[in-house]
């Protein structure tokens, strides 16, 4: 895992057959956050690095934006490491993972909903995640000023640990129908993304963006 900024560290994989990365992220605060596990493989290797940089802090949370493999497929493996994080999910992803038959610890959080720990305050963001529009959930951690894009903004490339300068405007523009593939949710989205105070963009696939 590499620092990206104070207390935020990213894993970075690569396929090559579609020229895309995909990134995990730590916060290190006092009460730590994985955004997203990576798949059954990537999570293999994702908890030995948070091993490394957790020591002997635990994991406290593990925030979920949407029922996919790169989201949270790699679950398992993070929570035989660390069996008392609550994964922090939309009730649509809570229903999902226990349907097929997962039986973790969470924590169903809403849109407008804050979470405030001892040193964070993550907000969630009403997100149609995926197809079918299901209900997933973007993450904004407010003292920080870190967005967490999931599947937004979205580059293609090689990308670990790469960030450009950017401009918070701009990248709300760049979401589209290939993202939400519904014009007034999309429009609904950018209105609630253009509101906030952004700083740094963590994003699921591509560079990540300092504001």
């Amino acid at each position: 895992m590499v620092e990206l900024t104070n207390d935020l560290y990213q894993n970075s994989s690569y396929n090559e057959f579609i020229d895309l990365s995909f990134h995990q992220y730590l916060l290190v605060c006092e009460q730590p956050i994985l955004f997203h596990t990576g798949n059954n493989a990537v999570a293999r290797l994702l908890k030995t690095a948070l091993k490394e940089i957790l020591k002997e802090k635990e994991l406290k949370y593990i925030f979920v934006s949407h029922f996919e493999s790169d989201e949270c497929g790699g679950l398992t493996h993070i929570l035989k490491e660390y069996p008392a994080a609550t994964v922090l999910c939309s009730e649509v992803t809570a229903r999902e993972l226990k349907g097929f038959g997962f039986d973790f610890k969470t924590k169903i959080v809403k849109s407008g909903e804050v979470l405030k720990g001892e040193d964070f305050e993550l907000e969630f963001i009403a997100y149609p995640a995926e197809m079918h529009l299901w209900e997933g959930l973007l993450a904004y951690e407010k003292k920080r000023a870190l967005f967490f894009s999931s599947d937004l903004m979205v580059n293609f490339g090689q990308s670990d640990g790469v960030v450009e300068k950017g401009n918070w405007t701009d990248l709300v523009a760049t979401v589209s129908l290939m993202q939400v593939a519904s014009p007034e949710k999309l429009l609904k989205l950018q209105n609630s993304l253009s509101q906030l105070k952004v700083k740094f963009v963590a994003t699921g696939h591509g560079q990540c963006f300092a504001l």
